[in-house]
């Protein structure tokens, strides 16, 4: 209820804004000097020169930090020798972590480069260029405290009595000494794997694989062959449709990447300078699982299949291979009725086994090497059966995944426990903890400018996808790369690429 002086201020107040209303107009706000408009764009002009002034700068120094190393320190023979095989994701996490002040570091591995495998796709159809994403060796080892020995060889053989390896130069030209044996104290294996076949015969010599540079330089001669030879005169039109087939083995991210850059560049290249073969491009991928892409979530899953559906790309799953032959491959569907699926070119991207050096160690040691899968090793990562032998890396058996996250961390992990074991000989109280992986979250571009993303929030996931994801997966990568160099190569390819197109021509 309303006391009686509350309604007579109510009542009073009204019939003062009415009189104030009707006596004057309310007073408009005065519109902004143009003199205060110019000063604060004036403002906002010398902060993005800063910014502008302020980039560059930093990229200078880069530029320059890179190209002129410090002098180092000579090997140190009073030192323990650490000797690390392999030059991927592993490797060089480990290489760029550990104090060379503590030990002598020697390199071993039959590419003088990293590469940065997650988008070795994109080289396949031109999007980047290969050199983009190699970083030498040596611009890593030379900007280390002391001086790293880099050998471009292949091991062939570790043997962990005498604390040895023995190792072979592969390249076309070689010295009067392609053979040696090298001493190590300790030694870390980071040397990878090898696709994974299956022991299926055809697939060495029909498939391409998508796990080193010359396999995407292969993909993307076969895949001008194929477009080049569907256009020759007079080509009948069945096999014009077999040669302008790609068929896409493994639903992993590999082959769903480069399934989804395959169409990318169909759309916008091929079709614009091949109209006459536009409607003929086919894209088919094939999973033996129920569904493409296991380890994201289901609703990403099932965006990933509605994006290849709108893309006009087949998806097969529950669908085995048989057999690979020249021309065509034989499959077991999901209705276990054997088909024959005809292609032009066939890219196999269905998981890892343990290369040749990895298995001839295992057998050596086969009493504490129990699984054929990998090098099996502790939550140290020692490997099992070899004293002073560590393993990172896609060449182990563990509980985590063969990713590129998980070996990066591997290294960092090792360069630390090496750390503390120089820390420990001088004498401190430091302790060794076991390794602890931190998932970052799982991400996939799967075409049509458009990308997904199963991130780790709290103590869920968080389930992403489409343009703005995608934009997200490309600053991801950028910020992962090695190296400014590496970065400012790439993103100058993607501009390359979105204004002049991709290349078609064949190399």
């Amino acid at each position: 209820m309303i006391s009686g002086a509350a309604r007579f201020n109510s009542t009073n107040a009204g019939a003062t804004m009415a009189t104030a209303a009707k006596g004057a107009a309310a007073p408009t706000p005065a519109a902004p000097q143009p003199k205060k408009r110019w000063s604060r764009l004036r403002a906002l002009k010398r902060v993005v020169q800063l910014g502008a002034v302020g980039g560059l700068g930093y990229a200078s120094y880069e530029i320059y930090n890179k190209r002129h190393p410090l002098e180092q320190k000579p090997f140190d023979p009073k030192k323990r020798t650490v000797v690390v095989l392999g030059s991927g994701w592993g490797a060089v996490s480990f290489l760029k972590s550990i104090n060379t002040d503590d030990y002598n570091v020697m390199v071993v591995s039959p590419r003088n480069y990293f590469l940065f495998t997650p988008l070795l796709p994109s080289c396949t159809v031109g999007t980047i260029e290969l050199r983009s994403i190699m970083e030498p060796i040596r611009f890593i080892t030379q900007h280390k405290s002391r001086n790293v020995k880099f050998y471009e060889s292949e091991c062939t053989d570790i043997d962990p009595e005498s604390k040895t390896i023995s190792i072979t130069d592969v390249s076309d030209i070689k010295g009067s000494v392609s053979n040696t044996t090298v001493p190590y104290d300790y030694l870390v294996m980071a040397i990878g794997a090898d696709n994974q076949t299956f022991g299926m015969k055809g697939v060495k010599e029909f498939a391409c694989f998508l796990k080193e540079v010359w396999d995407a330089q292969k993909i993307r001669t076969r895949l001008m062959d194929c477009v080049e030879s569907a256009g020759f005169a007079k080509q009948a039109p069945e096999e014009v449709d077999r040669l302008l087939h790609m068929v896409v083995v493994g639903g992993g991210p590999t082959g769903v990447e480069y399934a989804a850059e395959l169409h990318d560049f169909l759309k916008d290249d091929l079709e614009v300078w091949y109209p006459e073969l536009a409607d003929k491009f086919r894209i088919t991928l094939v999973e033996a699982l129920p569904n493409v892409l296991p380890m994201f979530s289901s609703q990403l899953i099932q965006y990933t299949e509605s994006t290849f559906k709108q893309n006009k790309i087949e998806v097969l799953t529950k669908t085995m291979v048989k057999e690979v032959a020249d021309k065509e491959i034989k499959v077991m569907d999901a209705n276990k009725n054997l088909v024959s699926i005809p292609y032009g070119l066939l890219v196999w991207a269905t998981g890892n086994c343990p290369r040749p050096l990895a298995r001839k160690l295992m057998a050596r040691i086969k009493e504490s090497q129990t699984s054929p899968r990998g090098v099996l090793v502790d939550e140290y990562m020692r490997v099992a059966g070899a004293p002073d032998v560590y393993a990172i890396g896609d060449c182990t058996f563990s509980k985590y995944a063969p990713t590129a996250q998980v070996a990066t961390q591997q290294g960092l992990y090792l360069a630390s426990v090496f750390d503390n074991l120089a820390r420990i000989e001088e004498g401190q109280n430091k302790k060794i903890t076991p390794f602890e992986y931190s998932h970052q979250g799982s991400l996939a571009y799967i075409g049509s400018d458009k990308a997904i993303a199963d991130l780790p929030f709290l103590n869920g996931n968080v389930s992403v996808g489409g343009v703005a994801t995608y934009v997200f997966w490309r600053s991801v990568y950028i910020s992962n790369m090695f190296s400014f160099r590496n970065r400012f190569l790439v993103v100058g390819d993607w501009m390359k690429s979105k204004v002049f197109g991709r290349d078609v021509s064949r190399e």
